[in-house]
């Protein structure tokens, strides 16, 4: 029963999680204040496609999935899900959220959808289905040419940033408060949210004689 009820519970929070996320992200857009580096990029595509932002979205993760095959990396159907699911409901949302016209109220949305993206996260990786697309290529560069993670992010996000602004991509002060601030505010979410590990206990061990049992407690890894 508990096993059931457990993955009962990974899969509410990936669906969740993923809808949440593309929620998330259309507020940011809307805010126009500045985006992040992949955002800005699938922004800059829709500007010189004339596409929906949704589908660059899932475009652009798809073609982030394909680059897994020379890594190596095996996805996880969180992985693909994001690919597939994130990109609509971006689509869905901007037709019924505006950019407001005061600047107070665009950062309101900003931050707004800056934390609802943090607990989106938190709810889809911690469901533990696998990583996003982008985060599976830095480990997956990290495991297969030893590249230190931080190097490969920090290369891959200037080039699409760049990439990004010069087709057109919104990039402003909300770029670097995105920047600052998404990694502390995951750093909260996921170890709240992240779904445990089932646990399968042993055979009892005799208790002593003499003394408390003694217990061991495990970290989760964030």
């Amino acid at each position: 029963m508990f096993a059931t009820q457990l993955m009962i519970r990974r899969w509410g929070q990936l669906m969740l999680g993923l809808f949440l996320y593309g929620v998330a992200v259309a507020l940011l857009v809307r805010a126009n204040v500045g985006l992040d580096p992949w955002m800005v990029f699938s922004q800059g595509l829709e500007v010189q496609t004339g596409w929906s932002i949704g589908l660059t979205v899932v475009l652009v993760g798809a073609v982030v999935l394909l680059l897994w095959i020379p890594l190596k990396q095996r996805p996880g159907i969180g992985t693909v899900l994001n690919v597939l699911l994130i990109g609509p409901v971006v689509d869905l949302t901007m037709l019924v959220v505006e950019t407001p016209d005061e600047w107070w109220a665009q950062w309101l949305v900003f931050f707004g959808g800056l934390a609802l993206l943090a607990i989106a996260t938190g709810l889809y990786i911690g469901a533990r289905f696998g990583p996003g697309p982008r985060d599976g290529l830095m480990t997956g560069a990290h495991a297969r040419f030893g590249w230190k993670i931080w190097k490969v992010r920090t290369g891959v996000e200037v080039t699409v940033l760049a990439i990004g602004w010069l087709l057109g991509g919104t990039v402003g002060l909300g770029t670097v408060a995105f920047a600052l601030l998404i990694g502390p505010m995951v750093g909260v979410t996921l170890p709240l949210l992240r779904v445990p590990e089932p646990h399968n206990p042993g055979p009892a061990a005799p208790t002593p004689a003499v003394g408390p049992a003694s217990s061991t407690v495990g970290t989760v890894p964030a």
